[in-house]
């Protein structure tokens, strides 16, 4: 069976010497409590026959809203901790994170009630320094981070 797949892309932008990224924080009652180690790059599946860029930016559309004018430039991939290899594309550009518009999925909830409830795939999202952003984001979506550092100082 073929390893699941993902992209994304990665917002970032310039500040000075300050570089930030935008990173989306998880919807659901999973995630309502949890911070550090809890935020993500904006990412979903990569559709049958679909190449991983234009993926990229339809889940981007998706989750957080229009992905802004530029050329996403193919940055690094990361295995999860459940497998899945994550495509990610750096695209420097800036987003109000006021005008997020994420999709919904629905869940049981409470577990075993019977009642379905519909929660937001990403409930905020945050513009963050690369350190802040380093501990805040997923382990296993850190090299990323080290990835971007490394793009932009070469």
């Amino acid at each position: 069976m073929p390893q699941p797949r993902s992209a994304g892309v990665l917002l970032y932008r310039r500040r000075g010497q300050r570089i930030e990224v935008l990173l989306g924080h998880p919807g659901g009652p999973y995630w309502a409590r949890k911070d550090e180690g809890a935020w993500m790059v904006p990412k979903g599946a990569i559709e049958s026959g679909e190449a991983a860029l234009d993926a990229a930016i339809r889940e981007f559309g998706e989750e957080v809203g229009p992905v802004p004018p530029g050329n996403p430039v193919p940055l690094h991939t990361v295995r999860q901790n459940g497998g899945k290899l994550v495509e990610v594309f750096a695209l420097e550009g800036d987003f109000d994170p006021s005008a997020l518009v994420s999709n919904d999925f629905e869940l049981e909830w409470p577990p075993k009630s019977g009642q379905m409830k519909r929660f937001p795939e990403l409930d905020r999202i945050e513009w963050m320094e690369l350190a802040e952003a380093h501990r805040r984001i997923l382990k296993s979506q850190q090299p990323l981070l080290d990835a971007l550092g490394e793009m932009l100082s070469g």
